[in-house]
């Protein structure tokens, strides 16, 4: 039902956007500025009965066909219950690149999961852990570490008989990892103000004191402003944004005119992408990004098929 009332939501925004780029170009075409004065068109003739009927089967075969058509090609499957992962517990940072992965992965696959805020100043919520790094999860009090394959397990897990992934689909995930999440942090903290935008997230979605939360903000963008700086000398970046541009196009160019690097649908690449571009999306270096690139139509279909966050509201877990 999700799946299709997303395909029904995507139709509608989809004829409404046809709509609006067709209006546009009208306005913008030689002939917009005589529609003032043209005479009116000639009336249509009303269709007799037979026609109305005739005209309601059509559009209603049409827009079922439509819909039909979009499920197939934006739908995702819900696994059978003996393979759906159980006690599924993410240990985070909301805006991590890298734990956004993995919560693409599990929200595309319907998968529910606790989420575990993790302080990154004390990190007293993974004491336990030997591994001090996020994102770990846990599945059935299994410990797994490492984005990359805590998703080559669980697909493993949800897809037993299937190869991991293929050799496209390796290759654009080595590239998310090595060279897509580095242009990210000196974009994001590429002046002071950018800085204080991101940490101003951080800060609110983070699991801060009130105390915390005012020198996280503020010292955090302070020393990350500076990080960033050598981050960029590290990766041989002259231009943050023109480095984060030239990343997106690289991949909308990958695409080759699919929906996704997957085909009708999102692989793990297309996963992984838009994983670690999710924190940004509305800061100013995403909304930058959409702008000067061609990447927001692939993001839309992504946010059309990850849909709603599979996470287990807080108040909800079972006992």
């Amino acid at each position: 039902m999700r799946s299709l009332r997303a395909a029904r939501t995507l139709l509608a925004s989809r004829s409404f956007l046809l709509s609006s780029r067709a209006l546009h170009a009208a306005a913008a075409s030689p002939a917009a500025g005589r529609w003032g004065n043209a005479p009116p068109p000639p009336p249509t003739p009303c269709p007799g009965p037979s026609s109305r009927a005739g005209i309601a089967g059509a559009v209603s075969f049409s827009l079922t066909f439509a819909t039909v058509a979009v499920a197939e090609v934006q739908a995702k499957e819900r696994l059978p219950t003996d393979l759906l992962p159980r006690n599924v517990v993410l240990y985070q940072y909301q805006a991590c690149p890298f734990c956004n992965k993995v919560r693409a992965f599990l929200d595309y696959h319907d998968i529910p999961y606790k989420v575990v805020e993790v302080n990154p100043l004390s990190k007293k919520e993974i004491k336990w852990s030997e591994y001090k790094k996020v994102p770990i999860l846990t599945v059935d009090g299994e410990h797994l570490v490492d984005s990359t394959d805590i998703i080559n397990i669980l697909q493993h897990k949800i897809s037993p008989d299937d190869e991991v992934t293929n050799e496209e689909e390796t290759k654009w995930r080595k590239w998310v990892d090595e060279h897509l999440v580095h242009v990210l942090s000196p974009n994001i903290y590429r002046t002071t103000s950018e800085a204080l935008e991101s940490f101003d997230y951080i800060a609110k979605n983070g699991n801060f004191s009130y105390t915390e939360r005012f020198a996280v903000k503020y010292a955090g963008a302070a020393a990350m402003y500076f990080v960033a700086k050598k981050l960029k000398k590290k990766y041989n970046i002259t231009d943050e944004r023109a480095s984060l541009y030239d990343a997106a196009n690289t991949w909308t160019e990958a695409l080759n005119g699919r929906n996704f690097l997957g085909g009708s649908k999102p692989n793990l690449a297309d996963l992984a992408a838009f994983g670690v571009l999710r924190p940004i999306r509305y800061l100013q270096s995403g909304k930058d990004m959409v702008e000067h690139t061609q990447i927001s139509e692939w993001y839309q279909r992504m946010e059309d098929a990850v849909g709603e966050p599979s996470r287990i509201p807080e108040g909800q877990y079972p006992e």
